[in-house]
């Protein structure tokens, strides 16, 4: 039986990851993008050699109703991966309103309202999994990217609490809190930074997406059938 799984922010280094595994795995999928739709197009010509069906969907996840928008293109769905996000990197007293509420609609709102829209898909198959891609400042926190720690823990704790609330119908809801990976979003920071992050790791490396996409893959699969409500921390060691 074909299983649907909507993958939020598919147009990223980690989203791109996570489509290109599970493809392989004969899942079919919906690919969200906001703006970079070109990098969807070619995500699609790589995955059309595992026979799927793969689905681009567009919206605005920092609109406060681009989730309705997105929701209106999703059909038969068996999983969610919220994988959309983008990083802050200040000091709290320099944040703009602007900023903190593009941060709160994208990392939490989206989320929140997308299950609450989707949910009925699920319940109505009795299964499903919801992952978040979130962030291990999510779980320890990080002075000069206050904001993007806040609404990272707050995915958390909706994990925590939405996966209790499910658990008897089925659902399993479970995160995934990358350390540092070699995605655009490191672009920002020097090469001395950089090096100094690589030494703070005890594994001596920065992640790369195919290991955060096997940590999907593994929390969609029947070997996690009994976790929910977990954070999978993938960081190579830099928080346990």
């Amino acid at each position: 039986m074909k299983k649907y799984v909507l993958i939020t922010g598919a147009s990223g280094g980690i989203g791109q990851a996570v489509a290109y595994h599970l493809a392989e795995k004969g899942y079919q999928l919906y690919l969200h993008y906001h703006k970079n739709e070109q990098s969807v197009q070619n995500l699609m010509k790589n995955l059309n050699r595992f026979g799927g069906e793969y689905i681009p969907v567009q919206a605005d996840l920092s609109n406060p109703d681009g989730y309705k928008k997105l929701c209106s293109q999703i059909f038969s769905l068996d999983a969610i991966i919220y994988g959309s996000g983008t990083s802050h990197y200040g000091l709290l007293m320099d944040l703009k309103q602007e900023e903190a509420e593009q941060l709160l609609h994208i990392h939490v709102l989206s989320p929140l309202m997308l299950t609450k829209e989707l949910l009925p898909k699920l319940l109505g198959k009795g299964s499903g999994n919801i992952i978040l891609i979130t962030s291990i400042w999510g779980q320890t926190g990080a002075a000069c990217e206050v904001a993007y720690s806040t609404v990272k823990g707050a995915q958390i704790s909706f994990v925590k609490s939405l996966s209790k609330e499910l658990a008897l119908n089925g659902i399993r809801v479970n995160a995934i809190a990358p350390g540092a990976v070699e995605t655009r979003m490191m672009e920002g920071f020097t090469h001395e930074e950089i090096e100094r992050i690589t030494f703070e790791i005890p594994m001596g490396r920065l992640g790369n997406p195919e290991e955060i996409a096997k940590g999907a893959a593994f929390l969609l699969s029947d070997e996690s059938s009994y976790m929910t409500g977990q954070v999978l921390a993938i960081n190579g060691g830099w928080y346990t």
